[in-house]
């Protein structure tokens, strides 16, 4: 039996409604690949400042031009970007305001409809990290980059299979699992975020009275607050007004700070960190031209053990589209 014949033999049994539970098996299929190579690596979730994040984070920045396949953006001038000088000696409050004040003006993101499927290229932060140089030679960026789907509605997922040289083999589509989802579908999230006021103080209240159950036991309001944040900049699909008024509540909170130098992904892209822990907790990137959070890394000591990263992503109507 060839090589190619085995590896697939051995990815096929790997679950895939997530890159969560993709993670498994696809350590197995790059370490079997690499014929000897170093074991499965098990990286331990940091603590936060705010708030211990239970899950990866995944954030996708969708905007107008990628949801109507590229249509005028009638009238409306880009903020200017942000540079490394910018970010010396600002704080969390002015760059989320600043970011606010930016995605507020962008045109307004339709809602897809409950069949269309949202599309992501996203990195693993830590497998990248943990790389080295001769391995990523070798494997390339489909060592830590991975490509998934998942329907408006929440019901379906799916995520593409690729051999270790980065060749597609084929796109698992699945039922999505809700014990290893979102609590709230695309749509429901969408929703709660095109509601939310563009003001910190009718935001935060919405999002108390949103989260009221689901409200962790024993945390502060800051934490509870700061989780509620966390799980709708994880949203699909972000109306520009929802996400001006969600930067605002958050900017109202403690323990933020920013980074004052740019930030280089897995991919190299140079982005605006917002740490809540400095050496040690969660760096949210932000882009600094469009002002959209694409993601986050997770740090323990200033190196970087986790976290995703937005590469590219899309509204498509059918899963295997836009890779």
């Amino acid at each position: 039996m060839d090589e190619l014949t085995e590896v697939r033999e051995l990815r096929a049994g790997a679950p895939a409604p997530d890159r969560a539970r993709l993670a498994p098996g696809r350590a197995r299929l790059l370490d079997t690949a690499r014929a000897g190579g170093r074991g499965r690596r098990v990286w331990a979730r940091p603590r936060f400042v705010i708030v211990e994040v239970a899950a990866a984070v995944t954030v996708v920045a969708v905007t107008a031009s990628l949801l109507v396949g590229g249509e005028e953006n009638h009238g409306w001038t880009a903020p200017a970007a942000l540079t490394e000088a910018d970010l010396k000696g600002m704080g969390a409050a002015e760059l989320l305001e600043r970011a606010a004040g930016a995605v507020e003006g962008q045109p307004t993101v339709p809602e897809p409809r409950a069949k269309q499927w949202v599309y992501t290229k996203d990195t693993d932060e830590g497998e990248a990290a943990a790389l080295d140089p001769k391995t990523l030679e070798e494997y390339g960026e489909w060592s830590y980059l991975g490509e998934n789907w998942i329907r408006f509605d929440g019901v379906k997922r799916a995520s593409q299979q690729r051999d270790p040289f980065g060749k597609r083999i084929k796109v698992n589509v699945n039922d999505a699992d809700p014990e290893q989802g979102a609590d709230r579908t695309p749509v429901e999230m969408y929703r709660a975020l095109s509601t939310l006021p563009t003001d910190a103080e009718g935001a935060l209240k919405a999002l108390r009275a949103e989260n009221a159950i689901t409200d962790q036991r024993g945390a502060t309001q800051a934490e509870n607050d700061y989780e509620e944040i966390r799980k709708l900049l994880n949203a699909e699909v972000k109306p520009p007004e929802g996400l001006a008024g969600l930067y605002r509540a958050l900017g109202t909170l403690p323990g933020l700070s920013v980074v004052d130098h740019l930030v280089e992904d897995a991919v190299g892209r140079k982005l605006v960190g917002l740490s809540t822990g400095g050496d040690s907790g969660t760096r949210w990137l932000m882009d600094p031209e469009t002002y959209q959070v694409v993601g986050s890394q997770w740090i323990q000591d200033g190196r970087t053990i986790g976290g995703s990263v937005t590469v590219d992503t899309a509204v498509v109507d059918k899963p295997g589209e836009r890779n």
